[in-house]
């Protein structure tokens, strides 16, 4: 573990490149599979791409406002006091990156945006607590919980294939969460996932390189910035508006109805835009007043940049690996020498392997789905359990595909290179519980 884990480090803070130009790198790399492995010629994978550039932009949005919304909250008296209280479990190093890692796990089981938000803010909280952990390990424990989030309550295709009218329903009708998300092998991965990723993650720490770990900006003290702010007393009634907690009460008891009105008619719905939702009117009464309330935005607006950037790259890598056939080779070639028993062994492995280009569940879904769905009519492998194969790989390789990260990374205030050498390690060890799962149920 310390050989492998201290090897992974080195070699990714040597040479793995910031994230936008990991995207760039990405980009140019799958425009020339493009032209050499497809039919498609230059002129041709640079309309794939420039027609998908901006296929993500409501997405990013969303993205954006994960970064935003959770920062306003996680900035309120209330919230920070929680987590502190939380945090105080943590004694020791390895106790913090347990309990960070079971926290990221069990959020991101509820809500990939919801536990990508709390887990880097935990991790933040839990620094603080304990000074002498290893940050770059605690981050990227708050990052594996993503390896969850689609065998959970979120999980954009099990949740798809559920819902009637989905684009699939002809070839493979309606399936049930309980043949997914309820069944046996999806069961047996969360729950080793849960109890044994919290005990690997542990186990990074005798590789990590302790001088590689300061970021000053999570050591000020902020109790004595309060007490040294200056209170400024409204003169004027535009000032005394924003400093009033009547409006700020009045339209956060407006949000919180409607949030209460989805649950009643949709039943849990826990969606990215209602969990963006919740955390802006929280914020907004939490924060008590317009003023602070907006502060707290303008401060938090600065962790989303990357977001902004990145997201409309990553949409037209995804252009051109639909577009240009790239995707559906790479099925193809797992799908050729599967069987009945293996597919959705080698389905999941194929969509590691995609995922990497088309970081985005249901986008990939979309591409994969169909091709192999089909092959598991043609030879009678499990639907079920290879659309969930399709899901888990798109899980699986978010450990070394820094689209996902980049909201932990914005809260957290670290680099990609900072984490990915320990999510590398992440990503060999939970390949075992996954596909045990496949093989054995």
């Amino acid at each position: 573990m310390k050989v492998l884990t201290s090897f992974f480090d080195r070699l990714v803070q040597r040479y793995l490149p910031d994230a936008f130009l990991f995207a760039i790198i990405l980009t140019i790399f799958v425009f020339l599979l493009g032209v050499f492995f497809t039919n498609s010629g230059p002129m041709e994978m640079v309309t794939h791409w420039g027609n998908g550039f901006w296929d993500l932009l409501a997405f990013g949005m969303q993205m954006s406002l994960v970064v935003v919304t959770g920062y306003i909250l996680a900035s309120t008296p209330v919230v920070k006091r929680f987590l502190v209280k939380l945090s105080s479990l943590a004694k020791t190093p390895g106790q913090a990156v347990m309990l960070v890692t079971f926290v990221a796990l069990v959020a991101c089981l509820i809500n990939y945006g919801f536990g990508l938000v709390v887990g880097a803010l935990f991790a933040v909280h839990v620094a603080k607590r304990v000074p002498t952990v290893v940050y770059r390990i605690l981050v990227a424990s708050a990052y594996s919980g993503m390896l969850i989030w689609h065998g959970g309550f979120s999980g954009s295709v099990p949740l798809l294939i559920a819902t009637p009218g989905h684009f699939l329903e002809d070839t493979m009708g309606l399936i049930p969460v309980v043949d997914t998300l309820f069944s046996p092998f999806n069961i047996f991965i969360v729950v080793t996932l849960l109890i044994t990723l919290p005990i690997f993650n542990r186990y990074l720490l005798k590789g990590a390189d302790p001088l590689r770990t300061t970021n000053a900006s999570l050591w000020k003290d902020e109790s004595k910035e309060a007490e040294n702010a200056t209170v400024v007393q409204p003169t004027t009634p535009a000032e005394r508006l924003e400093n009033s907690q009547v409006l700020s009460v009045l339209i956060g008891l407006m949000g919180l109805i409607f949030v209460g009105y989805h649950f009643v008619t949709n039943g849990f719905d826990l969606n990215i835009n209602i969990v963006n939702f919740i955390f802006l009117f929280l914020g907004i009464i939490l924060h008590r007043t317009p003023r602070r309330f907006l502060d707290t935005v303008s401060d938090g607006v600065k962790n989303a940049g990357g977001i902004i950037v990145q997201f409309p790259f990553y949409a037209g890598i995804m252009g051109m690996m639909a577009s240009s056939g790239l995707s559906e080779q790479i099925s193809l070639w797992f799908v050729d020498f599967s069987t009945e028993y293996t597919l959705p062994l080698f389905t999941f492995i194929s969509a590691g392997i995609v995922n990497i280009f088309v970081p985005s569940g249901g986008g990939q879904w979309a591409v994969q789905g169909p091709i192999m769905i089909q092959a598991a009519l043609e030879i009678g492998a499990d639907t079920a359990k290879t659309a969930m194969a399709v899901a888990w790989g798109d899980a699986w390789t978010n450990m070394i595909q820094p689209f996902w990260a980049l909201p932990v990374l914005a809260i957290a205030g670290l680099k990609i290179r900072d984490i990915m050498g320990f999510c590398v390690m992440i990503l060999m060890f939970s390949f075992i519980p996954i596909a045990l799962g496949f093989l054995l149920f």
